[in-house]
C-alpha cells in the first residue's frame, strides 16, 4: 500500500476504505500519526516568504517579451521600431507596456530627443547590462544542459505512471 492512501477494513467490511491523506502545511492525519513537522513548515515558509520579491522581479524581466527587449537593447541604444522589427510577433501595444514596465523597474532609460518628429531612444542601465550577462550565462547553461534536459524528460514520460 503507498503511504499517501493506506485502506483500512472495518471488521471484515471488505468494502469499506478510508484513505488518509497527507497536508504537511496543516498539520493533517498521516496514516493516522499527526505530522508534528511545525519548525520544517515553518522554514519551508519563511524560504517562501523570502523568494516573494526574487519571484516579483522575475515576473518582470523573464517574460518572453522584457528578455527580447533587453537583448535588442544590449546592443546600445535602440529606437522603438528597431524593436519592434526585432522582437517577433509582439504588437505595439505589448511593446509599449514592456518598455514601460522595464523603465518603471529601473532597467531602461528612455530618453526623448526634441526633433520632429520626436526621436525617442531606449538604452540599459547599469543594472539591466548586469542582467543581461547574468541571462546570457543562463542562455549558456540551458543550451550546454539541452540535451540531459530533454533525455531526462523522455526517461520520464517513458517509467511507468504508477511510480
Amino acid at each position: 500500500m503507498s503511504r499517501r492512501h493506506s485502506a483500512v477494513t472495518d471488521e471484515g467490511s471488505d468494502d469499506r476504505e478510508r484513505r488518509d491523506v497527507a497536508d504537511a502545511t496543516a498539520g493533517r492525519v498521516l496514516d493516522g500519526e499527526v505530522r508534528a513537522d511545525t519548525a520544517r513548515d515553518d522554514a519551508v515558509r519563511s524560504s517562501v516568504e523570502h523568494a516573494c520579491p526574487i519571484n516579483e522581479v522575475l515576473d518582470h524581466v523573464a517574460g518572453k517579451w522584457s528578455v527580447g527587449v533587453l537583448v535588442a537593447a544590449a546592443r546600445g541604444p535602440v529606437r522603438f521600431t528597431e524593436l519592434e522589427r526585432a522582437i517577433d510577433g509582439i504588437s505595439r501595444r505589448m511593446l509599449t507596456l514592456t518598455l514601460r514596465k522595464l523603465e518603471r523597474d529601473g532597467l531602461l532609460v528612455r530618453t526623448v530627443y526634441p526633433t520632429v518628429p520626436p526621436k525617442v531612444e531606449y538604452t540599459l542601465t547599469d543594472m539591466a547590462r548586469e542582467l543581461h550577462r547574468t541571462l546570457a550565462d543562463l542562455t549558456s547553461w540551458a543550451e550546454r544542459h539541452a540535451g540531459a534536459i530533454a533525455a531526462a524528460r523522455a526517461a520520464y514520460d517513458a517509467r511507468d505512471p504508477a511510480t
